[in-house]
């Protein structure tokens, strides 16, 4: 089942995808709900933002390729960090690149979307009953304000770094999905879930450990190598098998 957020003749609502038409969800996702006989063609809706996530948990550094790029150790333990709920944009909206940075780059990502409140999970529970499904997203990042600072708050947190859609897949499984992303049209990233350092049950358990999950937040799971530099007018695609593709375009506001 793939699940859209989506607005339409005012009105936000979620739906599920059958063929080209979104039928509109009674309830809600982190329940069970009903899936109405209505339906909408998705080329008549604007996409949003799967879901307005409470906090989003980053990963940083889960895959072996990506970390020796970046000139850094293996982690011991998961490397996370949050990422600002004012942060995200969903499918097809502008990623603005900030005037205090020369250097933004794309990180593609699968996400995953927390069902139930989640928090002191045991190595026993089973992680499956409180993840809803799974999404794409870019982890957009100022690579020069990263390295200035030292730490990720800045770099990570600006409007629009936290690119995310286009749906919620909820029959995936991610242990081995693939992972692709685009520079106008150019393939940069190209990896497999297989390749998590820490994969993704850990990450759940781990981070309940360390703070409580909410319905609707986001957890992150890393990006492999290939990161890379964005200009104004590049347009970035995050494809994940199973899932879909999660496209924006970069934009500097004139002052």
């Amino acid at each position: 089942m793939k699940i859209y957020r989506f607005k339409h003749k005012g009105k936000i609502n979620h739906g599920v995808l059958k063929e080209e038409n979104l039928h509109p969800v009674e309830g809600s996702i982190f329940r069970k709900f009903r899936v109405s006989k209505g339906k909408i063609p998705i080329s008549e809706v604007i996409l949003l933002p799967p879901v307005a996530p409470s906090k989003i948990v980053a990963v940083g550094a889960n895959y072996k390729n990506h970390v020796r790029e970046m000139g850094r150790q293996i982690p011991e333990e998961p490397l996370i960090f949050l990422k600002p709920p004012s942060s995200v944009v969903g499918p097809n909206d502008i990623i603005i690149y900030p005037k205090m940075s020369k250097r933004v780059d794309y990180e593609g990502e699968l996400a995953l979307v927390i069902k139930k409140k989640t928090c002191l999970l045991k190595d026993g529970d089973n992680v499956e009953d409180c993840i809803l499904g799974y999404t794409c997203f870019n982890d957009v990042t100022a690579r020069d304000l990263q390295l200035k600072d030292g730490q990720f708050t800045r770099a990570k947190s600006f409007d629009t770094f936290a690119s995310v859609g286009p749906c919620i897949a909820t029959d995936v499984q991610p242990d081995s999905l693939r992972l692709k992303t685009f520079l106008n049209g150019k393939l940069k990233q190209s990896s497999s879930m297989k390749n998590l350092i820490f994969p993704v049950p850990f990450l759940v358990k781990f981070i309940s450990r360390i703070m409580t999950l909410e319905p609707g937040d986001i957890i992150t799971t890393g990006t492999p190598a290939g990161v890379g530099p964005m200009s104004p007018g590049d347009r970035v695609d995050v494809q994940i098998e199973g899932i879909g593709t999660l496209s924006n375009t970069v934009m500097k506001i004139k002052s």
